[in-house]
């Protein structure tokens, strides 16, 4: 559903991604882990094609991302880090217009829209505008518009990022929810979101992949039995 074959990412001689090659089967929920500047949010743009690769290859649902780009993006959810969208649009707007550019009509648009205001409870400010609502809410908003289309296939940089330990359950519990009928891809800094919703975890550092297991098989492989202390052992 996911496939990465030696991508490679440089910046004016700084390489940010260098030679990455993994995929991600149907059913699977891959955690996407490494430290600030590691180059995870630059690997997810580069699969949901808002970053063109220095090298190599990525595809989505067997759809090469730089040469199909439209049959890839039809079939990807993709939630950026920070969960960028147009502030003065209400949320009820900004919903409507993502729903135009994924081409839902009639029944199912209606239940479609209905079913992510209401399982991401924005019923309460669908007439505010997204600019005056909190970073939790944003999140939210960013969360809806990624999986309005009931895509196959989703990545999501930081979702549950601002969110409050309540919010952060919830998010957890839909990824759970869904995670049977898509592919999903995660990056994250918190090492329990791993182990609430992830059936794998891939760890990279410096653009290069480290580490790819379970999380209990990477757990195992430190004395204390703790993702955290493999995370920094192998991002040393």
């Amino acid at each position: 559903m996911i496939k990465t074959q030696n991508l490679t990412k440089h910046y004016n001689g700084l390489v940010a991604v260098e030679d990455l090659t993994f995929s991600v089967e149907p059913g699977e929920v891959l955690g996407f882990l490494g430290p600030n500047g590691a180059g995870k949010s630059t690997t997810m743009r580069m699969i949901a094609g808002f970053v063109a690769p220095t090298g190599g290859s990525a595809s989505i649902c067997g759809f090469d991302v730089a040469t199909q780009p439209i049959a890839a993006k039809t079939a990807l959810g993709y939630l950026p880090e920070g969960a960028p969208s147009y502030g003065e649009m209400t949320v009820a707007g900004f919903l409507d217009f993502i729903a135009d550019l994924r081409a839902l009509e009639g029944a199912t648009r209606k239940t479609r829209l209905d079913y992510v205001i209401g399982r991401l409870e924005l019923d309460g400010v669908l007439e505010q505008s997204i600019e005056t609502l909190s970073k939790g809410f944003k999140r939210r908003v960013g969360l809806a518009q990624a999986i309005v289309h009931d895509p196959k296939v989703l990545i999501l940089d930081e979702p549950t990022d601002g969110l409050d330990p309540v919010q952060k359950h919830q998010v957890r519990t839909l990824i759970c929810e869904i995670a049977k009928e898509k592919t999903i891809v995660i990056s994250t800094h918190i090492l329990e979101e791993v182990d609430a919703v992830c059936t794998r975890a891939i760890i990279i550092a410096r653009g290069k992949l480290v580490a790819d297991g379970t999380p209990a098989a990477l757990k195992a492989r430190s004395q204390s039995g703790s993702l955290d202390e493999v995370f920094r052992a192998v991002a040393a």
